[in-house]
Parts: structure tokens; C-alpha cells; sequence
């Protein structure tokens, strides 16, 4: 017997070791997707790749706001008109992106699509927008204008022009949706990217845990810190790509959606989260918030860390978190 333990015991981890990561990196919901899965052999890697590209093909089509055929934009085209029943994901959603909007105090607010886009991070705004056109920008805004009915799973945008979109939530939702459908497939472990927004679980097939480095805001061609990820979703928002300066003071391609004035003190969030959908979203609205509400706010959290540079260079982290600096 114990012969035979032995020799389960060496099949098994050679097994384990014939695991190989297999990746493809490909574009999805106007972003880049890099999917990683660790299978077998490639051809079983390959299945599995396009099993998630056909579930975050189908969270596009029934979230996407430019899909005139999506639920998303039905619920667009009557704002101020009627109510629109949806399907029960959809409705889940938009519940909890609610939910969101009521911890977050309107730091994130998927109503946000109705602003009017006024700020150009192109390099072409040579002043700031005047205080009116930049208060009647957000006019259409407010979570608290989505009515959800329940019990007939409908959503209605009370404001005439209102509009919804998942922009800040969208692509770590897609991710999550198509890590738990690999998961239920038999995938032992893997990594979603979606531009940015990771979502890991398992270990890599050497057994140990994967690791995200952190870019320097600072330069971007840098990393500053090195995270093991278990089971779990890791999103950096930052503005050292998009920004404006004016009167000595930089303004980020990230809106207040209650104000309408860009973001201003940080450049770069990163939250840790166990789903890369809380992970987008609290990202954002960290920024938003600013470094001292932002941190509060994380800090109440369970199962949240974030690390928080400003425009200073000055590096803040929550009360639980350890960074492997580079």
C-alpha cells in the first residue's frame, strides 16, 4: 500500500507540473484583454480562452451603451419616458452599482454618462470651462434619479436625457464573470487583464502565488512595488496619460460626477478587492474622493487595500496592506 501511496503521490505532481500557462491577448469591449489560463496541453488551453472570450463577449452585448440592440441603451432611449424591464443580471448590476453610489457619497455614479463632455484631455483646452457650463454639465446626473422596481425588474431614468453607462465598472465585471464560468469549467488557475483591471485565482504551476507590479505614475516604464494576488482582483486607476494643467494645478481625465471639475491631488489608485466589479469601481472613486476621504473610506471596508500616490510623489497605503518594494 504504501508503494502504491508512493506512486500516486509522484503521478500527481508530475501532473501538476505538465500544467503549462497559455495566454492570448486579444481586444474586447474597445480594450485589450490578455487571459492567461493554465491547462494541460494547448489545445485544452485554447478552449478554455475561448470559453471566456464568449462570456465577456456576452456581458459587451448586454451592458454596452453603444449596442443600440443592448437592454443598457433600451433603458437610455426612454429616460423621462417609461420604465424598462431587464433580466435579472442586468437588474443586479445596476443594484449594486447603486450601492456603490450610497458608500461611495456619489463618488461613483454610472448616471455619469449623461454629462456632457466638456473637458478635453486631447491637448486642444487652452482654458478652463466657465463655472455654469461646468455645473449645467453634470445637471443630469444622480444616482438617486434611477428607479429600480423590484418585483417587475424594471430600471427607469427619471430626467428626460439621462443616461447610464459602465464604463468604470464594466470591464471588472466582465472579467469576474468569466474567471467564475473558467472556474466552474475546471480551470485551476489563471489571470484576467482587462487593461489593467487583474482578476486571479489559483497558483502558477511552479506553485507559486501570481504577482502584480504596481507602475511608477512617477514613469510609467517603471514599477514601484510588487503584490502577491491570491484569489482575488487588483485595479489601478491613474492620470499620468490623461490630464490638464491650468494655473499650476493638474486636472485629471477622471470627473467628480456630483461637481463636474476633474479630480485633482492624486495620480495614481490601486485597490485590492476580491471582485475586480468593487475593485473598478472603488478605484475611481477613490480618486474622486480624495486621499483622506478616499482612505477612510477603504479602511471601513473588509477585504479592501489600497495604495494611494499624489501628485507629490508621496505614497499612502491602507491600515492592513504590505508592499515588496522593487
Amino acid at each position: 500500500m504504501k508503494n502504491i501511496t508512493t506512486l500516486l503521490l509522484v503521478f500527481f505532481s508530475v501532473a501538476c507540473i505538465a500544467q503549462k500557462p497559455y495566454k492570448r491577448t486579444l481586444k474586447l469591449m474597445g480594450s485589450r484583454f490578455d487571459i492567461t489560463v493554465v491547462a494541460e496541453n494547448e489545445s485544452i488551453g485554447n478552449k478554455y480562452i475561448d470559453t471566456a472570450v464568449a462570456e465577456i463577449t456576452r456581458i459587451e452585448k448586454l451592458i454596452s451603451s453603444w449596442d443600440p440592440n443592448s437592454q443598457t441603451s433600451e433603458i437610455n432611449r426612454h429616460a423621462g419616458i417609461k420604465a424598462i424591464k431587464v433580466n435579472s443580471e442586468l437588474f443586479q448590476l445596476i443594484e449594486r452599482a447603486i450601492g456603490i453610489s450610497k458608500l461611495t457619497d456619489g463618488a461613483f455614479d454610472i448616471s455619469y454618462a449623461s454629462m456632457d463632455r466638456i473637458w478635453k484631455f486631447d491637448g486642444s483646452m487652452t482654458e478652463m470651462p466657465s463655472e455654469e457650463k461646468i455645473k449645467t454639465s453634470v445637471s443630469k446626473v444622480g444616482f438617486q434619479n434611477i428607479i429600480l422596481d423590484k418585483a417587475k425588474s424594471t430600471v427607469f431614468l427619471k430626467s428626460e436625457g439621462m443616461k447610464i453607462g459602465f464604463g468604470a465598472i464594466g470591464k471588472g465585471y466582465a472579467a469576474d464573470k468569466a474567471k467564475d464560468l473558467l472556474i466552474s469549467k475546471g480551470v485551476p488557475s489563471g489571470i484576467i487583464n482587462a487593461s489593467g483591471d487583474m482578476n486571479t485565482w489559483g497558483k502558477q504551476p511552479n506553485g507559486k502565488e501570481w504577482k502584480v507590479a504596481i507602475t511608477n505614475p512617477l514613469d510609467k516604464n517603471k514599477m514601484f512595488a510588487l503584490l502577491p494576488i491570491i484569489n482575488g482582483a487588483v485595479v489601478t486607476s491613474g492620470n499620468y496619460e490623461k490630464y490638464v494643467n491650468f494655473n499650476g494645478k493638474r486636472y485629471t481625465h477622471i470627473i467628480d460626477p456630483r461637481t463636474g471639475y476633474p479630480s485633482s491631488g492624486i495620480i495614481s489608485v490601486t485597490v485590492f478587492a476580491p471582485k475586480a466589479e468593487l475593485a473598478d469601481a472603488l478605484a475611481t472613486s477613490v480618486f474622486v474622493m480624495g486621499k483622506e476621504a478616499g482612505l477612510d473610506r477603504i479602511n471601513q471596508l473588509p477585504k479592501i487595500e489600497c495604495i494611494i500616490i499624489d501628485d507629490k510623489g508621496n505614497i499612502t497605503r491602507s491600515k492592513n496592506i504590505e508592499i515588496d518594494k522593487l
